[in-house]
């Protein structure tokens, strides 16, 4: 009868296949480990193009804030220019109103005994001061000068009148240059004549002068 013992094969079966398991083991920890390593760069990478993404989107808002305000200051510099068109329109219309009875009041002022041109009492202290010569004559009697004439075009007026002399002539030249409605005050030609009914010898004159307004 023959015996076979069988132990020491079954100890080598059991140590081979503990052997097998561990490695087993070993693979799959690796495994866990190297997918979590991927896991957690993988989320690192997500977290980097988010913040990249926002970033993106920021400067995009920026570029399109910039653009809208780029396009709102052509309108509102456009909208500024129309009513400063309008204000200025507006106020020729109420200078060419205005100005002309102005003109007319400021030349009755001068002629007006008494009176005098509009002007700056500092600038007629001045120029009393400079040349006491280009003042006005605040004795001047007004009554040896009319006006026949009175004609504005273009800003230009063109006066025409009569005086008993020269004098009267450059003393009312003289007020309408002092005066801030008259400027480039220029004498025409004048010539003498004598007058029909009371027989005296007068000036006939003529100028023209810028006016303001």
């Amino acid at each position: 009868m023959i015996k076979i013992n069988l132990l020491p094969q079954k100890k080598r079966r059991v140590e081979v296949g503990g052997g097998g398991e561990g490695w087993v083991l070993v693979a799959v920890l690796l495994l866990v480990l190297e997918s979590i390593g991927l896991w957690v760069f993988d989320s690192q990478l997500q977290e980097e193009l988010a913040q990249e993404v926002q970033k993106n989107a920021e400067i995009s808002a920026k570029i399109e804030a910039s653009k809208k305000s780029v396009n709102n200051h052509k309108n509102v510099t456009d909208e500024l220019e129309r009513m400063r068109a309008r204000e200025d329109a507006i106020a020729k219309l109420q200078s060419a109103r205005t100005g002309p009875t102005a003109v007319l009041l400021e030349a009755a002022r001068i002629l007006t005994p008494g009176r005098g041109p509009s002007l700056d009492p500092e600038k007629l202290a001045q120029v009393r001061r400079d040349n006491p010569l280009a003042a006005f004559n605040p004795t001047w009697d007004t009554r040896r000068l009319w006006i026949t004439s009175f004609a504005e075009e273009r800003r230009i007026v063109k006066i025409d009148g009569v005086a008993r002399d020269a004098e009267d002539v450059s003393e009312f030249a003289k007020r309408m240059n002092l005066s801030d409605y008259f400027d480039s005050v220029r004498l025409l030609p004048a010539k003498r004549t004598r007058d029909s009914e009371s027989g005296l010898e007068l000036v006939k004159f003529a100028l023209e002068a810028k006016v303001n307004y």
